[in-house]
């Protein structure tokens, strides 16, 4: 069995590989205190990663290298994350008398019944979730499933860089655990909080529903601040390179804020709008209690107000190093303004506590 959640472990850096960057966080912990140690970000050539999948894992590689360097980083361990839709979890019943040999053992032999691919093409892991409900003397198990190939490509693009895969984690559950640092940031506190956590990338929009603290429901679409920077591509002649950096340093004429930016927050806030109302239409839940916003497009000024506005919710910018210490290696101000993207990797990161 390959460690799709990983066993306990010392330091690992947090890597995220998403459509348009490879982002790589190491924190450490003193006295309770979480310190960002080093972090760094390096942009992705087109096309090396499409809709998450590493199509070109040579380039990936490269950058993986890069990025490790950028950030003076001493750990070769690393924990990586498959997205979602690349997995498959099922929450099973077993004897709670049972040992992790034994519940190993038993799953292999049962695996076919949940997974509908081949064994042989599967990476499989487990975690024992606690006490069944319905039955005390049975526990809850979660069984993850990915392909080997998902899991084997991040291995080969992260040797490239002289880096070793000592985890391979769901995107879903590093998003839950950096929620952890972004709970204490919200008014209200308390275990029955329903939060929505709208991770706008480049290429994709996910949408994670917590409830107590857990993922109740997760839905990828596609949207993502590439739009914006096509269309600043677009009206202003620049190359895609340009387009990006002058999305994020500024510059750009006088008619960018009310014909190109404008527009493009108002898609932002139209997508999470439908998004929290496929969430309501295929839940029990009428409403979530607060909005977060992630990835790179979060940070756009007055997008926060305008979401409030649309959904009726208190919406915030996810900053998951609100209250850490920042290492004499990290830029902090950068890492500020990157914060809204680097969730991923702040809950791979986190793996190191485990």
């Amino acid at each position: 069995m390959f460690g799709l959640f990983g066993k306990k472990s010392s330091a690992v850096l947090g890597v995220d590989v998403s459509s348009s960057s490879v982002k790589l966080l190491e924190l450490s912990k003193q006295g309770g205190r979480i310190k960002v140690e080093s972090y760094a970000v390096e942009p992705l050539p087109a096309n090396a990663v499409v809709e998450k999948n590493i199509t070109d894992v040579e380039a990936v590689g490269e950058v993986l290298k890069r990025v490790a360097s950028k950030s003076r980083t001493g750990v070769k361990q690393v924990a990586v994350a498959v997205s979602g839709s690349a997995v498959i979890t099922k929450l099973i019943q077993m004897d709670g008398g049972l040992n992790e040999f034994e519940m190993e053992d038993q799953i292999a032999l049962e695996a076919d019944q949940y997974i509908p691919y081949p064994l042989d093409e599967v990476a499989i892991d487990f975690e024992v979730q606690g006490p069944s409900e319905n039955n005390p003397d049975q526990v809850d198990v979660l069984l993850a499933a990915c392909r080997k190939e998902n899991v084997d490509i991040r291995e080969d693009a992260l040797e490239i860089a002289s880096l070793a895969a000592k985890i391979v984690d769901v995107e879903a559950y590093s998003l839950e655990r950096a929620y952890t640092l972004i709970e204490p940031q919200l008014d209200s506190q308390g275990e029955e909080l329903v939060v929505a956590i709208v991770d706008v990338g480049a290429t994709m929009t996910t949408l994670s529903v917590l409830a107590e603290g857990k993922t109740v429901y997760t839905r990828e679409q596609i949207f993502g601040g590439k739009q914006l920077t096509e269309e600043i591509q677009r009206r202003y002649g620049l190359s895609l390179e340009e387009a990006g950096l002058a999305k994020k340093q500024g510059g750009l004429p006088d008619d960018y804020e009310s014909e190109v930016l404008m527009p493009f927050r108002e898609a932002v806030v139209q997508q999470v709008a439908r998004a929290l109302q496929f969430f309501f239409g295929a839940s029990q839940y009428n409403a979530v209690d607060y909005v977060v916003l992630a990835g790179g497009t979060a940070s756009i000024q007055g997008l926060t107000e305008m979401v409030e506005e649309k959904t009726g919710t208190p919406t915030l910018v996810a900053n998951p190093f609100a209250d850490m210490a920042v290492g004499s290696r990290v830029n902090a101000s950068a890492l500020s303004n990157d914060a809204p993207s680097l969730m991923i990797a702040c809950g791979l990161a986190m793996r190191s506590f485990d």
